[in-house]
């Protein structure tokens, strides 16, 4: 659901005239690395018992509005520092509510990878489940980013586990082992660069997702995280508003993919069971 996000990302960095060729750096994966053992930290501390356990219900306002049918979406603040060098964190958190939904449907369309190309379409071109187990996943996306200037899609190798507290509460740690740019995408010279070169618009991704099912429905929260290549500093002024922006815009529009897609999901399950009852 997260994907989208990526897409406006890559394409506010091309519009803002970076075409020259990046090359992630040591230090920014280090840097990214300890931002992401952050967020898991901190992911740790909202499933103990007793605590508060979804980012909804750390504000009586926000609560209020997603369960009045609001999507909630803010940039994370993990306490740790974005500054990567060469390159960009980005960390946002978004929540909605999906009433009538259970956790069981709401789980099976998340590991429905073979169908993600249907659920977050136009972005995600292909997808396949590669490996699936009772708690872990693994499976490959293709992403399109496509604009005025350049044809350029993102192939990425994911792994996901799911991690059950209660019967009402589940979260999800989800990341990309592999993410190679692909030039050309759909045209005779089609060529995979190699990892960690490339425009740099997508080189991390992670996403931390929490469920809880109460009050007729599924509370579905997912963090998303990236990184990507930096923006010169005389453009942050033009450019970084626009990042918030669109980022913020693309998880209303994910999330809202999600509760479409779980709602068809519920749909037609209800079908075969009334075919099944009525023959």
């Amino acid at each position: 659901m997260h994907l989208k996000c990526m897409r406006r990302w890559a394409w506010v960095l091309l519009s803002s005239s970076l075409m020259s060729a990046a090359t992630l750096k040591p230090e920014s994966i280090q840097a990214w690395d300890r931002y992401l053992s952050v967020a898991q930290s901190n992911l740790s501390k909202h499933t103990q018992e007793n605590a508060t356990f979804l980012w909804a219900d750390e504000s009586r306002e926000r609560r209020q509005k997603v369960r009045d049918g609001e999507t909630v979406v803010a940039e994370t603040y993990s306490g740790a520092s974005k500054k990567a060098p060469g390159a960009l964190i980005h960390d946002w958190t978004g929540v909605t509510f999906l009433p009538g939904a259970r956790m069981e449907d709401v789980i099976s369309v998340l590991r429905n990878y073979g169908h993600y190309k249907e659920y977050y379409s136009p972005t995600v071109i292909r997808s396949k489940t590669m490996e699936q187990s009772a708690l872990t996943d693994r499976f490959s996306v293709v992403m399109m980013n496509q604009s005025l200037i350049v044809k350029t899609a993102i192939e990425s190798d994911c792994q996901a586990t799911y991690h059950e507290l209660t019967d009402k509460r589940w979260y999800a740690l989800s990341n990309a082992t592999r993410i190679q740019e692909i030039d050309d995408f759909g045209r005779s010279g089609e060529h995979r660069l190699p990892v960690g070169e490339g425009g740099g618009y997508l080189w991390r991704l992670a996403t931390i997702t929490r469920l809880e099912e109460r009050d007729g429905g599924v509370y579905l929260e997912v963090e998303a995280l990236a990184l990507s290549r930096d923006v010169p500093l005389s453009l942050r002024f033009v450019v970084d508003p626009i990042i918030r922006r669109v980022s913020r815009n693309s998880l209303i529009e994910s999330l809202g993919q999600t509760s479409r897609a779980v709602g068809e999901f519920e749909a037609s399950n209800r079908d075969h069971i009334l075919v099944a009852t009525n023959p």
